[in-house]
Order: structure tokens, then sequence, then C-alpha cells
């Protein structure tokens, strides 16, 4: 990678466009060493989204400072070293290329650029055992990974296919015959006198590799791929327990948890993947009015939006890791659809949306809709997403992955990129400001209007701006007052003054919103029928208050979803959150209460060993303040005030409300790293 480091300034430009960190590498004697704390950062960027380290410079609060190291050369030979030691690191990644020597301030600085490791090469883990010492990058900071994450990438590792697995016990009893029926009537219309139509059942399903055997154990039975696709619901509920699916119409194009139409799995139909295509699909096009237009004389009513939506949906699918922890949700608003499925990327985002090459994670489940004429082959699905919604002159859509639960994110808005009513907004709110900003300037306000909450990477795809120039145009906004900053590195994100993240009412109750009166942005009526403002609002309700302006993709993809241990997960969180101990899973809620035994027993423990309890609870996860008391028998106030608030002083613990430090709904979680009760 190539990028100019030459003053403080450049470094934080750099960080908005890369994860970044800083370290001393002083050593004992001052003349430079790596620092031991740089190998789980090492590890948690390469399984990440990779990143830069600087040693020889300093970062406090945001600020730069550069110390420099007298003996680059020494710190480059430890690094290396170390590298290629399969006993310290599982993997080296980096060339000599990789780390660039450079004049910061008359400083020498070591710059170590840390590529994403690939699917094979995850999990980059230390000391020769991946469980305990796989670390991933979260929120600008390096967590120690679960063994149940540990396990996933293990999976992802080995299994090409994650479909093909034979499912023990399980056979063509299991599956649907009505869904095997219009599959066949489907093949037939795409592709009449396919060989496959002659076969009976059975035949039939092996030819489409829902059952298999496997010649090295010789072992036969129904695959995964085929109880999903075919399967009953009770069979499939046997054999994946986490598989859930979800499809809400949402009335408003508002953030709150309310529908008009609903459709998940409750055992009145099959909920296997091809009725649920089936039926989604249907619903998602039933009010979208096609342009007439005739091709060889006939009429054409696959428009490219429907080409789009179709594409989202087999998508989300097919690329879905049904052992991770969220549900497939598919949302429909009168401004826009969202699609979630659990489970990150397989290839970068770069490369996703670029095109051309394909990593799919259930290839078999693939190969079934593409023989019915559903999705793309080689990689250009989500090209063809984004070329249907610009062929409407509509906002790019957004793409994106959360780390934790791991799931895929895809918004698709029907919002125009300036549209007149959000201009005029900004207009009568900016004044003469407004009329100094050009075009990207524009750009990137109308979206922190649209969109609320942008990042940098967000706005490069929908500006074109070279990443530096943006750097200097947002840093130029939030100096002049017209935006507002959070977070630090990769992760901040820049919104309207008076905005701020995400509250505790969002993750607990959905955020809700009054009335508004008149649209900002008045929508594209003649695609969607029956509503002609896709983004309501009114500027009035705009300024100032970020619960009137349109949600994120975290928004609208909803909370409310619990893990199987009862624990609530949140889009707008990075942990699962400990709320309320009726809903955990029994045997857990018993762990966590032996964790806890010890302050219960004893009216009076010294601080430092509530302290190690209170950090052993909340290692992995967030716990409310309520529900924290609770375990260790302690009241609320005394809890917080006497040992919470230290330990969030003292670096130990981190706050899921870090704006709103003691709402009732606050909640704590360990910083990696932290001890657990002995």
């Amino acid at each position: 990678m190539s990028f100019d480091l030459n003053t403080l300034e450049d470094i934080s430009l750099l960080s908005e466009s890369i994860e970044l960190e800083c370290k001393l590498a002083q050593g004992q004697d001052g003349t430079g060493e790596l620092p031991k704390d740089f190998w789980p950062t090492y590890a948690a960027m390469a399984n990440a989204l990779g990143g830069v380290v600087l040693l020889g410079v300093r970062e406090k609060a945001g600020v730069f400072s550069a110390v420099g190291l007298s003996n680059p050369a020494k710190v480059r030979a430890d690094l290396f070293n170390t590298l290629n030691n399969r006993a310290k690191v599982s993997v080296n990644l980096l060339s000599d290329a990789d780390v660039v020597e450079t004049r910061i301030d008359g400083k020498t600085v070591l710059a170590v650029f840390i590529p994403a490791a690939s699917r094979k090469q995850k999990p980059v883990f230390l000391n020769g055992q991946p469980l305990g010492n796989t670390w991933l990058r979260l929120n600008d900071g390096d967590r120690r990974c679960d063994d149940e994450t540990v396990k996933r990438m293990l999976a992802e590792q080995v299994e090409d296919e994650r479909d093909a697995r034979i499912l023990t016990g399980f056979g063509l009893t299991d599956l649907d015959a009505e869904s095997l029926r219009i599959y066949r009537q489907m093949l037939r219309d795409e592709k009449p006198g396919h060989p496959y139509l002659e076969q009976t059942d059975a035949d039939f399903v092996e030819s489409l590799r829902g059952w298999r055997r496997d010649r090295q154990t010789g072992e036969a039975g129904l695959t995964i791929a085929g109880l999903l696709m075919f399967g009953q619901w009770a069979a499939i509920q046997e054999a994946m327990p986490h598989y859930f699916l979800d499809y809400q119409e949402r009335p408003e194009a508002k953030t709150e948890l309310r529908w008009v139409d609903r459709l998940v799995p409750d055992g009145t139909w099959t909920g296997n993947l091809f009725e649920f295509y089936r039926r989604v699909y249907r619903k998602l096009t039933a009010d979208l009015k096609v342009p007439f237009a005739l091709k060889d004389g006939q009429r054409q009513d696959d428009t490219p939006v429907h080409v789009a939506l179709r594409e989202a949906l087999v998508n989300s699918l097919v690329h879905a890791d049904y052992t991770g922890r969220v549900s497939v949700l598919v949302v429909k608003r009168p401004d826009l659809f969202g699609f979630r499925n659990p489970g990150g990327l397989r290839l970068p985002i770069e490369q996703v949306l670029r095109g051309g090459e394909s990593d799919c994670r259930n290839r078999i489940l693939h190969q079934m809709f593409l023989l019915i004429g559903l999705g793309e082959r080689g990689g250009s699905g989500v090209p063809k997403i984004y070329s249907g919604w610009k062929s409407q002159h509509w906002r790019p859509p957004a793409l994106q992955e959360k780390p934790e639960p791991q799931q895929t994110l895809l918004t698709l808005q029907m919002a125009d990129l300036l549209p007149e009513p959000v201009l005029a907004h900004l207009k009568s709110r900016l004044g003469s400001q407004f009329d100094e900003l050009d075009y990207t300037g524009r750009l990137v306000m109308a979206t922190a209007v649209i969109e609320r909450v942008v990042s940098h990477g967000r706005l490069l795809e929908i500006c074109g701006a070279h990443p530096h120039d943006l750097s200097l145009l947002l840093a130029r906004l939030v100096k002049q007052g017209l935006l507002e900053s959070d977070g630090k590195s990769r992760g901040t994100v820049y919104f309207l003054p008076g905005e701020s993240p995400p509250t505790p009412d969002q993750v607990f109750v959905g955020p809700t919103f009054p009335s508004m009166s008149s649209p900002i942005v008045a929508g594209s009526s003649e695609h969607l029928a029956g509503s002609s403002e896709h983004l309501a609002g009114s500027s009035e309700h705009l300024a100032g208050s970020s619960e009137h302006l349109e949600p994120s993709t975290e928004d609208v993809l909803g909370s409310g979803d619990r893990d199987a241990l009862g624990r609530m997960l949140s889009a707008h969180l990075d942990a699962p959150i400990v709320d309320d101990l009726d809903r955990l899973e029994p045997a857990f809620l018993a762990a966590l209460k032996k964790q806890a035994e010890e302050p219960c027993q004893k009216a009076k423990l010294d601080r430092p060993r509530m302290a190690e309890v209170i950090l052993s609870l909340c290692q992995d996860q967030f716990i409310t303040l309520s529900a924290l008391s609770q375990l260790v028998c302690r009241s609320p106030d005394g809890l917080r005030q006497q040992h919470l608030s230290p330990l969030v002083k003292a670096g130990q613990m981190t706050l899921a409300f870090p704006t709103k430090p003691t709402h009732e709904k606050q909640a704590y979680r360990a910083v990696s790293g932290q001890p657990r009760v002995r």
C-alpha cells in the first residue's frame, strides 16, 4: 500500500480511511523495541479489515506526536524474526514492502501495513493455539475472540461449501413434496427438456446435490443444502437450531419495529428457503409499478429494479451462515428495502463491489437457485444490484459488515443523490455557508440529512472522491460546525450537529418517531404504488434532533433478537446484552450465579475481589445495571458508585451508552484481557 506520511496531519487524515494504531515502541533503554502488545493488534487487524501500526508515534485522545525510533533496523529484524516463528504467530502476512521507514516531523517512524487475512488464512492466532489466542479488531480495540467465533473461522477455512455436510439420520421423508413439485415446474419453465426432469424424486434430489454419498467414508444422506432448500420446518429446526427467517413490511419510513405484514416460520408453512423466496419476492415486488417498455414487440415486466431485488434476496439466502446467532431478515418500507444475513463476507468488500470473483458460502444452494434462473454467476450479483439502483438515479446501495454478532447488511434506499427538498432544507438551515459548498460538499451534507450517520467509507461510495481529498473536506466541514464527528480512526462517523450515537431506547425499545406533516424528500412514487414519500419528515423536524432523521442501515434492520443463551442481540452494539435474568437459558444463568456466589454470600467483600467478579461476569457481554445488581446481590446505586464507575474510569470496563452514563438501562462490559473469577 502506498501513502504519504510526512507530518502529523497526514496521520490524522490516514486514520479516516484505514484502521490505525500507534505504539511508542521505545523499549526499556529507549532505543526502540517491538512492544508485546503489537502482536494482538497484528492478529486482530489481520482477522478484520487490515490496518496500519505506526511504531514510534504516541497517540493520546486523538492527538498524535512523533517520538521516533533510534534503531529502526533492530525493530524491523525483531518483527520479521517473530513473524516467521510459527510457535509465536500462525502466519506471516507481511513482506519487506509492508514495513516502511519514514520521517515524520524529523523523527524516524516505522509504518507497518497489515493486510486482511484471506478466508483460508483465518484465524490468525498467537502462541500455537487458536482457542484463547485469536484476536479481532472491534471499535479501535483488540478483542480476544470467544471459542464460538474461532470455531466458526476454522469452519470457514476448511469448508468451501458450508452446505455440503451430510446430516446423519435425515432422509427424503424430511423434505416437502410440494416444494419439490413446484421447483420441478420452475425448472421445466426455465429449461424445457432438462434431463433432471425425467428422474424420480430421489434421483432428482441427488442430481441437485441435496443428497450425496461421501466416497471416502461411505456415508450417505441428505445434505444441509437439500434440507434447507426443500425441508419441512420440524426437521430443519432439529438439524439447524439457529436457523430462522423473517420478513417484515413496515408501514412508514420510520425505525420503529411495527409491521403490517410479517412472515416467519410458524408451523403454517414449510419454513424452507425455496418457499420463503417465493413468498417474499412476491411481497417485495407486489406494488412496484413497472414502467412500460417493449422488447421484440413484447412488454417487459422485469425491470432493473426487479432484477436488483431478486438478486439481493437470493444473495442473502445463499451467503448466510446458518450456524450464526442472528436471523435472515428482509425489511420492506415505503422508502427502502433492507436485507440482513448471518455471517460476514468471504471476500473483501472492495472485491465484492467490483465483481468478477465469487466465494459463495453455500455453493449447492446457489447452484439450486441458478438452475431455475435465479441469482447471478461469477461474482456479478452485487454489481447487478448496484447497476439496477443506478438505473433509477437512486443513492448507491449500502453494503456493510458487522463483526459482533457477525452479519452482512444491505440497504437499498429509494432516494435521489441530491433531492430538491433536502437541498432546500440545507439552504434554509445553512444560509450563505451552503452557497460556498462545492458539489461534493453538498453531496456530503445531503447524505448526512438522508442517512443520518455516515462514515468516510460510505461517502467514498457515493461521492467518488479521492480518500485524501474527502478526509480534508470532512475535517473542514467539522471545523466549520456544519458536521460533528464521533469515534476514532476507521470507526469515525459524521452527522449533523445535535446528532448522537445510539441511545438505550434505540436498543431496548426501538426508536419512535412523531407524526411528520410534509415530506423532505418526495420519492419516486411511480416505482412504489401507494407511497409518494420515500423519505418522510419535514425540515422543521430535522434540525438538531437525531430521532427525526432517516435511519442508518443498522436502525433499519432493527434489534431485539436473542441468542441461544437468551442474551439480547442489537445491531447497535458489538456484543450481546444480558438485560433480563428470567430470559436466560437455565444452565447459562446457573453458571453466572456460580461466578457471583461469593459477593452474594458475603455482605462485605474487598474491592479488588469484587472487581474481579464483576469483570469476569462481563467478560464477553454487556450486562445491564439491574441484572448485574441482581447477580452480585448489591443495590444498583451502590454498585454503580462504589465499583462500576471506578472500573470504567480506570479503563477496565466500557459502557454500552457512553453519552448517557447514568441511564437506568446502562450496560457494562469488561475490556478485553481482564481476569476471570478463579
